[in-house]
């Protein structure tokens, strides 16, 4: 039996960064990326000729703006019904938020799991028995899972969760589980939704995987996003194939420019760098976060924002690269000057350790959030809630602090 398992899709969810894109064509692009994405997710299904196609919550992200949103999904699975594909699905925490989701019309090929109980579906003629619940509320904090029918006999049997699993970082911890209560259910595979990583969280006898979401939509949602081809031969467990379904990848490209001696040097290791993001996007657009970082005489070089920003996009474009932000945490080897060395190597220190949990910072930063955050995100210029801002604030304060106490005005 061959399944297509899928979670995450977000149906025009709006894309968080496009602010610095303008109104280019990529940014025209990544607008439409989740309907895109969905296509392609029908595409796959239809190409690897799969006997069903599992779909683990959040198909939506909340509230539709209009109707255009479900039409289109609509759509997309009437096309697996005319090719008598059947679709299993439930809701998650962004589709309980819909009032219009609970109204909507599937064909009939969509079976929607109930909210108030976990059921079971059986298809006879594929010998399958597909077992799920749908989120009653945006939060559920019990453990479903431990409440799903007995896996039916001589059927293959394969459950639906939108569940945080053993928790995951920047995930509400939704419907918490283990692996244990996963493959005690006896189901051969278990198709998880909520994070958005590809994640194997069971393997063995009974696997239990993460598809991750279809795609991108923030930089911080790096690297291939796809689906599962899920095959189960009933000789062995369940094998489990990622296929890329994005169509734009960001990417977070860090490149350590110690001991680069100039602007050109650092040049040639980015270039390195983004050569190697352009060949594994294939031929999607590659939209890229840059951050430098290390100790290195180039330091004042990169210190102008301005002409770093030029320079880089000059060698980005050469490669069909969209540089959609750079931070420059470098530091140079001279700082200090006759300052204390156990003070310079202690506020470098401190300057490493806050840059890497700049989590740390939200105490601070929450209430000037609320207060000037839209205003400075809408104009492009910084968006507090996003890690990497807040890390280069960082660097730029013990930047400032080095330079303030090396000239004698601290």
């Amino acid at each position: 039996m061959r399944l297509v398992h899928a979670a995450d899709i977000h149906l025009d969810s709006p894309l968080r960064g496009l602010t610095r894109l303008g109104d280019s064509d990529l940014a025209h692009l990544l607008r439409q990326a989740t309907r895109r994405a969905l296509a392609n997710l029908v595409d796959l299904t239809l190409a690897r000729r799969a006997d069903a196609l599992l779909l683990a919550g959040d198909i939506y992200d909340g509230t539709w703006r209009d109707y255009a949103t479900g039409r289109f999904f609509v759509e997309q699975m009437g096309r697996l019904r005319d090719a008598e594909v059947p679709v299993f699905m439930i809701s998650g925490n962004h589709d309980a938020e819909s009032e219009i989701t609970r109204t909507l019309t599937l064909p009939p090929n969509v079976t929607v799991f109930p909210s108030d109980e976990a059921g079971t579906r059986e298809v006879a003629d594929l010998g399958l028995a597909v077992h799920g619940q749908s989120y009653p509320t945006v939060a559920v904090h019990d453990n479903l899972v431990r409440r799903y029918p007995d896996a039916r006999p001589g059927l293959v049997n394969v459950g639906l969760l939108h569940t945080a699993a053993d928790g995951a970082e920047g995930h509400d911890n939704y419907a918490p589980c283990s692996a244990d209560d996963l493959t005690s259910t006896g189901y051969d595979y278990f198709a998880l939704g909520h994070v958005h990583t590809h994640r194997v969280v069971a393997a063995g006898e009974h696997v239990a995987a993460f598809s991750g979401n279809l795609q991108g939509r923030t930089p911080r949602e790096t690297g291939p996003k796809g689906a599962l081809v899920v095959e189960i031969t009933g000789d062995g467990p369940a094998q489990v194939e990622h296929v890329p379904c994005d169509v734009a990848r960001w990417e977070r490209i860090a490149v350590d420019v110690t001991g680069s001696d100039s602007l050109d040097d650092v040049l040639t290791l980015l270039g390195r760098e983004l050569r190697a993001a352009r060949a594994s996007a294939g031929d999607r657009p590659v939209v890229a976060r840059v951050v430098l970082t290390g100790t290195s005489r180039a330091a004042a070089e990169l210190a102008d924002a301005e002409r770093l920003r030029e320079e880089l996009r000059t060698v980005a474009d050469g490669m069909q690269v969209c540089l959609e932000k750079i931070a420059a945490r470098v530091t140079d080897p001279a700082s200090g000057g006759g300052v204390d060395p156990e003070l310079v190597a202690a506020v470098r220190a401190a300057t490493e350790a806050l840059g890497a949990r700049p989590d740390q910072l939200t105490p601070w930063i929450t209430p000037l959030d609320r207060e000037v955050g839209r205003l400075l995100r809408g104009a492009g210029l910084l968006d507090l809630g996003d890690p990497d801002t807040r890390a280069d604030l960082v660097q730029r304060a013990g930047a400032g602090l080095l330079a303030r106490l090396a000239g004698g005005d601290a």
